[in-house]
């Protein structure tokens, strides 16, 4: 694939991460990236392998998911189009601290470890940008936590789907759909409950006309959800 492209290269000059560049910045992040295509199932990179790349999402999903002691799997995020994943430990340890596996066909634009750090030296925008992008994700952490410790499960199974549907909601004839093949698993370790509370809470607003699907979620209707995040 190759970011002659005229789309690849827009799609690179719209990200957030790079907002506010000048054309001859954006050109030079163009030349220096690196495009590839990832099968469903494909793993962009592996938990505990050093980082050799920053990588940015511009078509598709990716699971980060880390493992425990145990053997067990976690999901910590889902990332859709547009967003930056498995670059922060550049500027820690330098090594992956989970997996990135491809939900679906996806296609990702990355940047060597100097080559980045050569980008964000020249072009300090592209740090401030990604501070703020960190910020952010560390605001949805903190929310995360939060709930976890104050409200009952539906309400954050409630707030789970909502934040999806911030992330990777596009409308549909039916309501909002999640643009992301979930397992119910998955949004059981992002709302910190179990499979079967999880499963017996969505067959509920199943029930009652709140969501449809399966692998592709459906929230019918927004308000609801909202209401019973809001308790």
């Amino acid at each position: 694939m190759s970011l002659h492209d005229p789309d690849h290269a827009a799609a690179i000059a719209a990200l957030d991460l790079f907002d506010g560049l000048p054309a001859t910045a954006l050109a030079e992040v163009c030349a220096r990236a690196h495009i590839r295509a990832l099968a469903h199932g494909a793993r962009t990179f592996d938990q505990g392998e050093p980082v050799e790349r920053a990588h940015v999402l511009l078509s598709g999903a990716v699971r980060i998911a880390q493992a425990g002691s145990d053997g067990g799997e976690v999901v910590l995020r889902f990332i859709g189009p547009g967003e930056i994943f498995g670059s922060v430990a550049i500027f820690t340890d330098r090594r992956y601290p989970a997996d990135g596996i491809a939900m679906t066909e996806s296609v990702e634009v990355s940047w060597d470890h100097a080559v980045w750090h050569g980008l964000i030296e020249r072009h300090p925008r592209i740090a401030l940008n990604l501070i703020g992008i960190v910020g952010h994700r560390l605001a949805e952490l903190q929310d995360r936590v939060r709930e976890m410790a104050t409200q009952r499960t539906d309400r954050r199974i409630a707030n789970t789907l909502l934040r999806l549907a911030r992330q990777a909601g596009r409308p549909t004839r039916n309501g909002t759909e999640i643009g992301f093949p979930l397992r119910r698993k998955d949004i059981a370790d992002i709302a910190g409950t179990t499979l079967y509370t999880v499963s017996r809470t969505l067959n509920a607003w199943e029930r009652d006309g709140l969501i449809a699907g399966r692998r592709r979620l459906t929230l019918i209707s927004m308000a609801g959800i909202e209401q019973i995040a809001a308790g």
